[in-house]
């Protein structure tokens, strides 16, 4: 049986975060100690390490519930597994075109301007004028 703080540790995930994942059903209520300490099994400790690196992948914490139940029935097709991380992926190269659209807007920004004052520096002038974008794009979010 393990700590919280060993758990953090182990998987790089904040204490805060793991009693989140715990009151949002991801990880199961952990037995305690006399102390009330929560105390964690090595089984645990996998599904955090599961849940952290979907997290590092992108996945939604609806897409991670989705995975993890799949996980927990292992003589399921993977089927679900797939069309889920297939999900992941469109959204991935979405990200991917955005951020591509931005970078070039970003060194289109760069290169007309003239490096004068800041009176006349093009980056604050389309920045305050978005008509002056040539690409459509929105707030990243990752």
């Amino acid at each position: 049986m393990i700590s919280i703080g060993t758990m953090s540790r182990r998987t790089g995930t904040k204490v805060q975060t793991i009693r989140y994942y715990e009151q949002i059903g991801l990880l199961p209520e952990p037995e305690r100690s006399a102390g009330g300490q929560r105390r964690y099994r090595q089984a645990d400790l996998d599904r955090l390490s599961f849940i952290r690196h979907a997290r590092q992948l992108g996945f939604s914490l609806d897409a991670i519930r989705e995975l993890l139940e799949l996980a927990d029935h292992p003589e399921r097709p993977c089927a679900g597994a797939d069309s889920i991380a297939r999900r992941q992926l469109v959204q991935v190269e979405r990200r991917i075109l955005r951020l591509q659209a931005l970078k070039t807007e970003l060194e289109r920004m760069l290169r007309e301007c003239s490096g004068d004052s800041v009176a006349e520096c093009r980056v604050l002038e389309i920045l305050r004028d978005h008509s002056e974008c040539l690409t459509e794009h929105e707030e990243i979010g990752c």
